[in-house]
Parts: C-alpha cells; structure tokens; sequence
C-alpha cells in the first residue's frame, strides 16, 4: 500500500514537472516568434539616362565618374571605392580633400580609365550621359551602371538620381531638406537685399564667360529669388567668348568673379588683365567696391552639394557684410 502511495506520488511529480517544461518551451517558442526579424534586402530599379538598371542590394563598392557625383555620395555618408580627378588641386578639391584620401583616382570626367575601375571590382558605377555615353555599354559589362543625363542646370535632379541608385533615398531628402532650409532662412536675411542685381563673370585661359541663369551658381541665385542684370537675366547657360566691348554687361549692384586656372598662371594672367582694364574700372559695381572674386571650384566646376552650400557662405558672407 505504502509502495502504491509513493509510485502515485512519483508519477505525480513527473507529470507536473513535464507539464511545466512543456510549458517553458512554449514561452520560448512564443518569444522567438514575436521577435523581429531581421530586414531582407530586396531589389531594387533605378530608371536613368540609358534605361533602367537593377540592383540586388544596397552597393558597398561604388565607383563615381562625376565631380558633383563625388560630392552627392560624400554628403550621403558613401565614400566611393573610385573617382575621378577634381578638375583642379591636388587630385581633390580643398573642400572634399579631407574625405578622399583612401579614394583610387579613375581617370577624369572627360577620360575614364575602364581599367582601374574594373580593378576595383565595384557593385555600381554612376556616371553621365553627356560625359561618357561612349564608353557606357564598356562600364555596363563592369557592374551595374547608372547614367544621370547632364552636368547643368538645377544639381538636385542629379542627386535625387544618386541617392536612389545607392538606395539612401531617405537621407537624400534630409540632405535637400537642409540645404532648403538654408536657402529660406538666407531669403529671409537677405529682405529687400534680394533685389540686388547680381554679375558674374568667370575668366580661362582661352575665354571670358558672362554667366547666365541655368548655370550651377545661376540656378542657386534664382532659388535665393536674387536679381539679375537684364544683360544676364537669361535661360541660358552663359555668354561665351566676350570680348572687352562686353564689358558693361558685367555691371550689377555687386559681382564675382571666378577664375579656372589649371596651374600654368595664365588664367590668372587673363583675369589680371581684365580687371584693370579702364572699361572694367569704370562700371558702376567697380567705383563702390563690390567686385569680389570666389573660388571657381565652389561657384561652378565642382557643381555638387557641398559646393552649394559653400557658395550660400560666400554669399551671406558678401551680401549681408
């Protein structure tokens, strides 16, 4: 009898402790279920210049072959395995020079090196149609390629491409948003100073351009709601191969000028000469002082984002003295 007691009271035990490890396990089953997994990546398609590219998954390696390409990824928070020459410094702008050194040099804009970009081994590669459509089918083999169309004009249609095609389209609209913003609270700083007529004027060694309104810093000017001078209140790009006899289309209320010198000193030779040529004392902006000269990388070659917001500094820099 004693025996029948302590076997029921052994079976009881066990049944007790199975049910709460049943139990446990349950828990824990349960648990694992509610926790969230991990994000898949998915694919994803950018429409561009040459078509419509896919791409498996957010690139790591990406080689760019524009300099306001270089610029856009550099604000994105990518830093390019590869990338072309600044058009001028030594191999990088002073503004980017800093977050560019472990960068591999593939050419320039106008003279890709298929080679070194193929040594790479990148996942993407962003160019330009208007740069390198030539060699667009070459690079395609390569990687996956993204073309935007042109280097003019507004460069946030561009870096609205670039920030799809490295799948950070999120940050891209927190980057625009910013710069935006620093356009609005610049208009209101400025008040009625936006009716100041704005000239600018860029000196080569070979030309003297007169820039119009759908130029990198012409397109900045109008988001500001800044004036123009009617000579360059123009849809256009710039005024090319002015001779002297142009020279009172430079007048404004205030001008800058910039100068592509590629080391050689004979830009600057240009620009010397034109400044004080008696033509060029005698416009009204010369007499009060407001001829002021800016750096040619941030007013027009380097064309990106960061470039942008540098020329907004210049800008209230000179404007609001």
């Amino acid at each position: 009898m004693k025996a029948s007691k302590l076997l029921l009271t052994l079976i009881t035990i066990f049944t007790v402790l199975l049910l709460a490890a049943c139990g446990g396990n349950e828990d824990k089953e349960k648990e694992t279920a509610e926790q969230p997994k991990e994000k898949e990546e998915t694919s994803y398609t950018v429409e561009h210049a040459m078509g419509s590219t896919t791409l498996e998954k957010t690139p790591e390696k990406v080689v760019i072959l524009t300099n306001e390409g270089t610029e856009a990824l550099l604000a994105l928070g990518v830093t390019p395995v590869g990338a072309v020459q600044s058009w001028t410094g030594d191999l990088w702008y002073d503004h980017i020079a800093d977050e560019m050194k472990d960068v591999q040099v593939v050419g320039v804009e106008s003279q890709v090196n298929v080679e070194a970009i193929a040594a790479l081994q990148p996942d993407l590669i962003i160019g330009n149609k208007m740069r390198q459509e030539d060699i667009y089918e070459q690079l395609k083999a390569i990687a996956p390629t993204v073309f935007a169309e042109d280097l003019r004009g507004n460069w946030k249609n561009n870096f609205e491409l670039y920030a799809k095609a490295v799948n950070k389209e999120e940050k891209g609209k927190e980057v625009l948003a910013a710069y935006d913003q620093r356009i609005e609270d610049l208009k209101e700083k400025l008040g009625d100073k936006v009716n100041m007529e704005v000239s600018m004027v860029r000196f080569m060694a070979g030309d003297v351009r007169i820039y119009h309104k759908d130029s990198f810093s012409g397109v900045i000017l109008e988001q500001i709601g800044m004036a123009r001078p009617e000579s360059q209140d123009k849809e256009d790009f710039a005024e090319k191969g002015v001779t002297k006899e142009r020279i009172p289309a430079m007048d404004g209320d205030i001008l800058f000028y910039f100068t592509y010198d590629e080391g050689d000193g004979k830009a600057t030779e240009v620009e010397k000469e034109w400044i004080e040529d008696p033509l060029f004392q005698n416009l009204e902006v010369a007499k009060k002082g407001e001829v002021h000269k800016v750096n040619d990388a941030i007013w027009n070659t380097a064309g990106g984002v960061k470039a942008a917001n540098l020329m907004l500094d210049d800008l209230e820099k000179h404007l609001l003295k």
